[in-house]
């Protein structure tokens, strides 16, 4: 469903549970950037009220997912560690057209943010399936079925309001470039690293 070419390797989730306590800072901020990043495409495409609607549901959701990461770090005597600069993503962001009129940037933001939550997406079902504890199981299954819920949100925008672009090409494009980019990611203990 993904379209992904390249899968994360499976013994990323070893190097994971070596440092349970960063992956879940890493997480947390990830919620935190996602919901801002669905406010940000609000602020600069407020005239479609489709859009506004389900990216405001989708910051909230995110934020609830900050909050449910935050719980858990809580719970587990842990702290909230400082923000993350996200490398893969900052590699992502190369892709995005900087140059083209305001529906360019906001489909190409819109194929950037369903790229980041079908990573995401990879990333929380591995997880679900390989971690050895219950409780990051059961919650990364739960998450990923709401990143898949989200990745097929900003593709549907990006379609609805790219009609005078090719955006399958783009897309297509952009899952090229990622795979790419990801070839140098899965060995740290952090979402996309």
């Amino acid at each position: 469903m993904l379209g992904l070419k390249l899968a994360t390797d499976p013994r990323w989730v070893d190097i994971v549970e070596t440092n349970i306590e960063e992956i879940l800072t890493d997480h947390a901020w990830c919620e935190q950037k996602a919901a801002t990043n669905a406010i940000t495409i609000i602020t600069l495409n407020s005239e479609h009220s489709d859009l506004v609607t389900d990216l405001l549901a989708l910051a909230k959701e995110e934020l609830e997912h900050f909050q449910m990461v935050h719980d858990i770090i809580k719970k587990r005597g842990y702290m909230l560690g400082r923000e993350r600069k996200d490398s893969y993503v900052n590699e992502l962001y190369k892709f995005m057209n900087k140059g083209g009129n305001r529906v360019q940037c906001m489909v190409d933001r819109l194929l950037f943010s369903a790229m980041i939550e079908a990573r995401s997406c990879e990333r929380f079902k591995l997880l679900s399936q390989k971690i050895k504890d219950p409780e990051l199981s059961k919650f990364y299954h739960e998450l990923m079925i709401s990143e898949a819920g989200h990745y097929t949100t900003f593709l549907g925008f990006a379609r609805k309001y790219g009609k005078d672009i090719d955006v399958e090409k783009r897309w297509q494009d952009l899952i090229t470039f990622e795979a790419e980019v990801i070839k140098n990611y899965g060995k740290s203990e952090t979402i996309h690293g």
